[in-house]
């Protein structure tokens, strides 16, 4: 007896000695490559400098990270410093974008718990009541209670490439975040200019607007009196009366800047054209600009950066489709207590347990899984192809921006001399006129022409600004300047 209670011990040492064998080979194999593309970054390379900083070098600066990260202190305008915080820390597309990262966070731990082993609880307790064709009745109980446990060994690496490509859609919800910053900072700025820019328009008009007006009295008085023209009357009349036309257009645009601001910034209405209502002149652009190298936005812009995480994750995702072709082993185990009476379930004879492996292979799916491996090659394709657009898109975009930059200049330039001419032009008609050398048309086309050229130029001081607004967000400057709000202080996990 004592010697097959031996025999007994050892084929159960044996065995569990086997079965640990078995686990540290699969453990140890799980550790190998996954299958399926690894990912390596592009190489794509971006011109080696812009055509317009080419063509025109004047006031062009290197590429200062500090001036784009906070390139609206650059313009040094209080108003605008505060708009831009209260966006940064308001806008509800920022706070989507931050929902979106958390969402990410949260199938990552998803992904991430599938590498590790699971384990259920179960109980139960049943009675059963029977009748006899006798009339008698019979009644039974059954309680259970078991903990059951199982632990998928990534062999291929399925588990191990979704994983990686949650982390990568991580990293792109963040540089989404980024790039939603970098539009809303442009876009808060280019709706003040706007402010600024319809005010400045608004003065230029209604100071024209007076001296039409006192023209216009001067000739009504005149006329009155018997010494005046009744046709200058009547063409100083509708001039004014021209310029005076244009404020209603000119407060509906200003009003819709306002109103834009107050979405972009999260401000109350009130408290936003309070900002606003002192009426200050457009803030002047810097000469110096920081424009760098194309190289440098592959770096820099988080659409960019955004597209390459993109990328890396849907490689990741050939890997786990690739996976999904090969056998799965799992690891299950049981432990179970099973008994005719709860004060016998914890019994020595009422235990039950189970140990081993299982194995799983997808013999025929019709084709399925290597579809879905071409499918997903194929948005990997997408996936680069969308990369490589962004860079080209980006360094268009610059392109674009610096051209209207420095050509605004220059257009700027010679409104400022245009509109000079037109003020020295409509004194000196209003002196021959008033000696009998022109007709009243002549001073009628010189003050129209002094209030159109007045008008540009505003409009142009503006541009320059918006201009110099784009090349910066083109340039994708701004997101630096604000620290990642905490990621993990979601609402979903405080409820």
């Amino acid at each position: 007896m004592e010697r097959n209670s031996q025999k007994d011990a050892g084929s159960s040492r044996s065995r569990y000695r086997h079965w640990v064998t078995v686990f540290l080979v699969l453990f140890a194999v799980a550790g190998c490559a996954a299958v399926g593309p690894d990912y390596v970054k592009p190489d794509i390379k971006a011109p080696a400098q812009w055509d317009t900083v080419a063509a025109d070098p004047d006031g062009i600066g290197k590429a200062d990270p500090d001036v784009l990260a906070a390139w609206w202190h650059t313009l040094d305008d209080p108003v605008l410093n505060r708009l831009i915080d209260a966006a940064a820390a308001n806008n509800l597309d920022v706070k989507s974008a931050l929902s979106r990262v958390r969402e990410a966070r949260a199938r990552k731990a998803k992904s991430a718990a599938a590498q590790l082993p699971g384990v259920d609880a179960t109980a139960s307790a049943q009675k059963r009541l029977s009748n006899s064709e006798t009339g008698s009745s019979e009644t039974s109980e059954l309680y259970s209670a078991g903990v059951d446990a199982g632990w998928e060994i990534d062999l291929f690496g399925g588990i191990r490439r979704s994983a990686e490509a949650a982390q990568a859609d991580i990293e792109a919800g963040v540089e989404d975040l980024n790039d939603v910053m970098v539009t809303l900072l442009a876009e808060t700025a280019l709706n003040y200019v706007d402010v600024r820019t319809y005010q400045a328009r608004l003065a230029v008009t209604s100071k024209n607007i007076d001296a039409q007006l006192q023209t216009w009295e001067i000739l009504e008085t005149l006329f009155q009196a018997g010494m005046g023209d009744a046709l200058a009357v009547d063409q100083a009349r509708y001039n004014l009366e021209s310029s005076r036309a244009k404020i209603p257009d000119l407060n509906v645009g200003l009003a819709e800047a306002i109103n834009r601001l107050v979405v972009l910034t999260g401000q109350p209405s009130e408290t936003l054209r309070r900002m606003v209502a002192e009426v200050r002149p457009v803030p002047r652009a810097t000469l110096k600009l920081a424009v760098g190298i194309p190289a440098d936005l592959l770096r820099r812009r988080p659409d960019i950066r955004r597209s390459e995480r993109e990328l890396a994750a849907q490689t990741a995702r050939v890997g786990e489709a690739e996976a999904a072709r090969y056998p799965t082993f799992t690891l299950n185990g049981s432990i179970g207590l099973d008994a005719l009476s709860i004060g016998n379930l914890f019994a020595s004879g009422s235990r039950s347990g189970s140990f081993g492996p299982s194995f799983n292979w997808p013999v025929f799916d019709g084709g399925a899984l290597r579809a879905n491996v071409r499918v997903q090659g194929e948005l990997q394709q997408q996936a680069r192809l969308n990369y490589e657009a962004s860079v080209l898109n980006a360094v268009e975009e610059v392109e674009n921006a610096l051209a209207a930059y420095v050509q605004e200049q220059h257009k700027y330039e010679s409104l400022a001399a245009a509109a000079d001419s037109a003020r020295s032009a409509s004194d000196m008609a209003a002196n021959q006129y008033a000696t009998g050398l022109i007709g009243f048309s002549e001073v009628l086309e010189a003050q129209r022409s002094v209030l159109s050229f007045e008008d540009q130029l505003a409009q142009s001081r503006g541009s320059i600004l918006s201009d110099l607004v784009r090349l910066y967000k083109a340039l994708g400057g701004g997101w630096q300047s604000f620290e990642q709000p905490s990621l993990s202080d979601s609402p979903a996990d405080k409820g």
